[in-house]
């Protein structure tokens, strides 16, 4: 009995010691530029892309699986909060057989109920990790592409998933099949630099009402001195236009309300929306960009897309592994964006792809 309570007393040490041992890569790769904080006094949150080109090939699926336990490795390095994800999590909704034809393309080689499956157990290694925040896209509606507002989300994005969103979810609303979801959600932080912080994910192409909420939240007496990031799918093209209307036939959503619309509506007369994030565009020779968009008021309010998918071609490997390391820097006011690919860091022979900096990869903005 006693040498079976010592075993089982150094089993959960060894656990716990384990549990708190941060391996951020592999022990016997040098990293010329590991990931650290530019300041020690900084959070960080990390970005993710449309995943929709990872999920839809088996072979691509591990590669997001690398990113997600990449960032749940680098929680304490990076001091991060939370992740951030712009949607389009599947290539198609609700589609039985690998391919489409009304692409004329096989547009994958896996049925919808896998994709769902694959970056559900992707998002599984930030479970009780970290909260993350995801903003649905069109491909997770309808069949193909948001013929309707119909979702799996739900079923595998359930709000048992995830312990950490019971410290910060603070408010949903029904999503387009009348059901409460974090389709439609908004989650709170607090830090020393910054203060209090709101972060806002909405469905794609929102509805009136789905506005109305947000809006009301952000200038609730409760929440109107938080500083506000708002993500969703759709805002801004990689040419930096604004999406002013629907762009692809075969979109049949009821009462949408496209980029143009989004800003009017929400952020146009906003005092606390600081951020706007979105994903969706995509071009082979470019997967970010970038809008100072002004208020009313003529307060400038960023809008940042990021979305690698089409990285290395269309239907490629899923987009290289690029996330965005978004650094908040303790003046309050300033957040860093650094653009990182832990696929190519975990070899020798592609650390020096790892990080991507040029201008519109690396960069600083200021919130008013």
């Amino acid at each position: 009995m006693k040498i079976k309570i010592l075993f089982s007393i150094s089993t959960i040490f060894a656990t716990a010691l384990f549990a708190s041992t941060s391996v951020c890569n592999p022990p016997n790769i040098k990293l010329k530029e590991p990931p650290r904080l530019e300041n020690p006094d900084s959070f960080s949150m990390i970005l993710f892309g449309d995943t929709q080109t990872y999920t839809k090939f088996t072979f691509n699926q591990p590669i997001f699986e690398l990113m997600t336990a990449w960032t749940a490795a680098h929680k304490d390095v990076l001091n991060i909060k939370a992740t951030l994800c712009t949607g389009d999590l599947v290539d198609k909704n609700d589609y039985f057989l690998p391919s489409c034809p009304k692409y004329k393309q096989v547009n994958g080689n896996t049925p919808s109920m896998d994709m769902w499956q694959s970056v559900a157990r992707s998002f599984s290694r930030l479970d009780g990790v970290m909260p993350y925040i995801i903003a649905t896209g069109n491909h997770d509606y309808g069949i193909i592409s948001a013929e309707n507002r119909n979702s799996h989300f739900n079923k595998y994005f359930p709000i048992l998933k995830n312990k950490c969103w019971k410290d910060c979810l603070v408010s949903t609303t029904p999503n387009g099949q009348g059901y409460m979801s974090l389709e439609n959600a908004a989650y709170e932080f607090d830090d020393k630099n910054w203060g209090k912080l709101l972060v806002i994910a909405l469905e794609f192409a929102p509805r009136d009402c789905v506005l109305t909420w947000a809006k009301a939240l952000t200038k609730s007496d409760k929440y109107k001195a938080h500083k506000v990031i708002v993500i969703t799918h759709s805002i801004l093209e990689t040419n930096k236009n604004v999406v002013k209307i629907c762009e692809k036939e075969g979109y049949k959503l009821p009462d949408p309300n496209w980029g143009k619309d989004v800003l009017e509506k929400l952020v146009s007369d906003s005092e606390n929306i600081k951020l706007v994030l979105c994903g969706h565009s995509g071009d082979i020779t470019r997967f970010q960009s970038k809008l100072d968009y002004k208020t009313k008021a003529n307060r400038v309010v960023p809008i940042v897309m990021f979305n690698p998918q089409s990285c290395g071609g269309w239907d490629a490997n899923g987009g290289d592994g690029w996330l965005r390391i978004m650094e908040f820097m303790p003046d309050g006011k300033t957040i860093s964006m650094r653009t990182y690919s832990p696929l190519f860091a975990v070899s020798a022979t592609t650390q020096d792809f790892a990080w991507k900096k040029d201008k519109e990869a690396q960069f600083k903005i200021e919130i008013e």
